[in-house]
């Protein structure tokens, strides 16, 4: 077994596709961090991208944010949906099974070549996100999704494991890349299926889809690692998105693998795909789907977009009472406790008509609280946009003083105004 994993390693490093991605993945990510962060404006619209100039943690989230929706289904097309339609291309499979003469080592070894290969490449990601933006901006804190300030330490913790938590879909397309090379050979549409599967689920989560259908989605993981910077964490959300991204990976390999022992190798002009793909690739998967939404409804019994008001206006009140002192330090103004501001939000969708849930850019908020020791209620106006998975950008609209202006000074040097704009997450959970 150990020799044909390294003859199959040996296959999968020939290949000037893989090549190229492994120099793409432990150089690229971190050259665009160091380079975007020396550029006077920002990717503001992106997730911690306006952070990225008060410290070196923000860009390799950045990377992370835009490898689960591009580079990482790329990858596993290019590795998981090739491995075995190569060989219906290059017409090998007979001298394979004459050198080796077993179905299930050759599916073992070229299963975890493809994994084996996935990691590497993930881990390039990630070490050259880190490293160009540690070099950077350094160690320094960062702003949480919920406001709260982290320290160097605690931001590195929770980027390392966000990006941890990012194997389990990726698997889980990886998986599905092996399905798709076994059961489709020759056709190109093997070496698609992870980015068509990866775009699919993206869209469904732009959709205003049940909350159950949203998690039951192996992508979820993809973007449930946002509520690892949240305090609490949001971990419920994360770990059902993991978990169904590994039972995606178990179920959709062990179709692979059937599949692949039911192939007839004799025939030349058989590919593999026919009636099969129907029967063991897509019904399996489909009612996989069905059950886990079922399983998910009724262990966490939601229902609906999981964006109400309520928890609208909490996270919102949140947010500005961990940024508005942080502000204030900032200015070198006197020093507030949050506990003093007793911040509250009123907000409302459509102006007050119709649902005051879901998704939407209609959302507005009007934050109240108390100025100092002079007891005078102040207040700020944010436009909101929520996205159906429950992150939000507020923008700033009055007054002058607090969010009217994108730049503040802070020690002589002009740095980002924390309160302009800020992006915060709502639990679909709780």
């Amino acid at each position: 077994m150990a020799r044909i994993l390294r003859f199959e390693l040996v296959k999968q490093f020939s290949a000037w596709r893989v090549r190229l991605l492994v120099g793409l993945c432990w150089l690229g990510p971190g050259l665009l961090v160091f380079a975007v962060d020396q550029q006077g404006t920002l990717p503001s619209d992106t997730l911690f991208g306006r952070w990225m100039h008060a410290t070196g943690w923000a860009g390799s989230l950045v990377v992370l944010g835009f490898s689960g929706t591009w580079a990482l289904p790329l990858v596993t097309s290019m590795v998981a949906g090739d491995v075995f339609s190569s060989e219906d291309r290059l017409g090998t499979w007979r001298h394979l099974l004459v050198a080796v003469r077993s179905y299930r080592r050759i599916f073992a070894a070229k299963a975890l070549a493809s994994v084996t290969v996935i990691g590497l490449l993930v881990a390039g990601l990630a070490f050259s996100s880190i490293l160009g933006g540690l070099l950077a901006e350094g160690n320094q804190p960062l702003v949480g999704l919920d406001g709260h300030l982290l320290t160097g330490g605690d931001a590195a913790v929770r980027v390392l494991l966000s990006w941890v938590c990012v194997l389990a879909p990726t698997l889980a397309l990886a998986a599905i890349g092996l399905l798709g090379s076994v059961a489709l050979g020759k056709s190109p549409m093997g070496l698609l299926l992870p980015m068509l599967a990866a775009l699919g689920m993206q869209v469904a989560q732009m959709l205003p889809l049940p909350v159950p259908v949203r998690l039951a989605l192996p992508g979820y993981a993809f973007i449930s690692w946002n509520g690892l910077f949240t305090e609490p964490q949001q971990l419920g959300p994360l770990l059902i998105g993991i978990g169904v991204s590994l039972m995606w990976a178990v179920v959709s390999t062990a179709l692979a693998y059937l599949l692949f022992l039911r192939r007839d190798f004799t025939n030349l002009n058989n590919d593999g795909a026919g009636r099969r793909v129907l029967t063991l690739g897509a019904l399996p998967l489909a009612g996989l789907l069905a059950a886990t939404v079922g399983v998910v409804a009724v262990t966490t019994g939601t229902s609906g977009s999981g964006i109400t008001q309520t928890k609208v206006q909490n996270s919102v009140a949140t947010v500005f009472t961990h940024l508005y002192p942080y502000q204030q330090r900032e200015m070198r103004q006197p020093p507030v406790t949050e506990a003093q501001l007793q911040t509250t939000a009123s907000c409302d969708k459509s102006e007050g008509l119709g649902a005051q849930q879901g998704p939407g850019n209609d959302w507005r908020c009007t934050v109240s609280w108390v100025v100092g020791s002079s007891g005078v209620t102040a207040q700020a106006i944010y436009q909101l946009n929520v996205t159906a998975n429950g992150r939000y950008e507020a923008d700033g609209d009055g007054p002058v003083q607090v969010n009217g202006y994108f730049l503040i000074v802070a020690g002589g040097k002009v740095v980002p105004n924390p309160l302009w704009q800020f992006d915060g997450n709502v639990d679909l959970l709780h």
